[in-house]
């Protein structure tokens, strides 16, 4: 009894750990034929490849440690599109037969990344010692978040696994296509200012200073105007360094206060809801994601409290997350979801309905994945409205400024002519 309380106080027991890790080698030798051969193959030690070379017909001439890099590790950062490649392409070898350990062989192979092929022959490694796919992934949590995790493991539990791959799969393909849509409505705004400063500058510090030349032959006095222009030309010759530089510290500072302060985060996703299109497009983005996980996680086995503590996180605005958080308070005590999800005030009409009639219906993954599918279209709507509308604000923005410098720089020019 003593025994099995303790083993409960150490929570559940970690993966076993391989005592001869796998390693990459580098080979060369001939065939039957003579036929010179090379390849990069994982093994516990140089004299194990050799034999297994020689099962296959392959005489080994040279069998050594893969070289590590000078600087670190080589290779791109295993971005979030990887791992959703990744998803889709286990899924849709273990739909098809193919054993796990072998398919994570396939994929690593192909790959041109030399970290994401380095962590697929851990995960590989892993199961081959006898951890579960889960305990696997879970020797990499940055790339593979609870939630991932998570859907594996109820994929393992219940048997389905193939199916929850699948499944996981879709939902980092549609996740990655919606981010792509959100960076995209975030792009145009930050041209627009970037444009607009570069303009500016560009102007002040080169082309002002060649009018100021000329208006000191003339010896008469100019305009409020261009001598404001002139007083800004001056300061961003001497000072230039001083202005990026409070840009470069201002953007650096507010993102870093936005990380250490919950808050200040909070206020500033308040703030961006309320932007027009831009906080329709950040809202409809939350409320696709909540809708998409919840419903991912839900229809994979997850019991719906654990399923909105996973989905609180996935939102990707503190406003969002709060809410869910608070559902998940209410049905952890018994309340409907749709009841819970009414009392936030943060979501539409539409998908308080729609999730009471999927909980009455006993379809609420069903109806979930409907208003992810509805929410993910406006976003791109939105997106796209944006985009049409982002081109002639540019053009305003650069007219404005180059203009109001043109006719600065030309009014005592125009006087000149004018006493002539």
């Amino acid at each position: 009894m003593a025994a099995t309380k303790a083993a409960v106080r150490k929570g559940p027991a970690q993966a076993p750990r391989n005592p001869n890790p796998l390693q990459p080698f580098v080979w060369e030798g001939t065939d039957k034929r003579g036929t010179k051969m090379k390849g990069e193959t994982l093994s516990k030690n140089a004299n194990l490849l050799k034999a297994e070379l020689r099962k296959q017909g392959i005489n080994p001439t040279v069998v050594k440690p893969k070289p590590k890099p000078l600087f670190g590790k080589a290779g791109k950062t295993i971005t979030a599109k990887d791992i959703a490649i990744f998803a889709r392409q286990i899924a849709t070898m273990m739909q098809s037969g193919v054993p796990m350990v072998t398919a994570f062989e396939i994929i690593s192979g192909g790959q041109s990344n030399p970290r994401m092929k380095e962590m697929l022959d851990d995960i590989r490694g892993s199961i081959e010692s006898g951890s579960t796919l889960h305990e696997a992934l879970g020797r990499h949590p940055v790339q593979f978040d609870t939630l991932f995790r998570d859907l594996v493991k109820a994929g393992e539990q219940a048997g389905v696994l193939e199916t929850v791959l699948d499944t996981v799969a879709t939902y980092k393909e549609n996740t990655e296509a919606l981010k792509g849509k959100i960076k995209k409505a975030m792009f145009y705004p930050a041209v627009v200012i970037a444009v607009a400063i570069l303009v500016s500058a560009i102007l002040l510090i080169f082309v002002v200073p060649q009018f100021q030349n000329v208006f000191k032959s003339f010896g008469a006095d100019l305009p409020a105007f261009t001598l404001m222009i002139i007083a800004a030309s001056d300061f961003m010759i001497a000072y230039w360094w001083l202005v990026f530089g409070a840009m470069a510290g201002s953007i650096w500072g507010l993102v870093e206060l936005k990380k250490r302060s919950e808050r200040f985060a909070e206020f500033l996703d308040r703030i961006t809801l309320r932007i027009p299109v831009i906080g329709e497009i950040m809202q409809n983005s939350a409320i696709a994601r909540f809708a998409r996980t919840l419903a991912t996680t839900f229809k994979a086995g997850v019991p719906l409290v654990e399923a909105l503590e996973t989905v609180a996180g996935a939102t990707g605005n503190i406003v969002f997350s709060k809410a869910v958080d608070r559902v998940r308070e209410d049905v952890s005590v018994g309340y409907q979801l749709n009841t819970s999800m009414r009392q936030t005030g943060v979501f539409p009409h539409m998908v308080i309905q729609m999730t009471a009639i999927g909980e009455e219906a006993g379809a609420l993954d069903t109806m979930l994945f409907k208003v992810a599918e509805f929410y993910e279209q406006e976003v791109n709507n939105a997106v796209d409205a944006l985009s049409s509308l982002i081109e002639p604000f540019v053009m305003l923005i650069i007219g404005v400024i180059v203009g109001g410098m043109v006719v600065g720089m030309y009014l005592p020019i125009f006087k000149l002519a004018a006493a002539i």
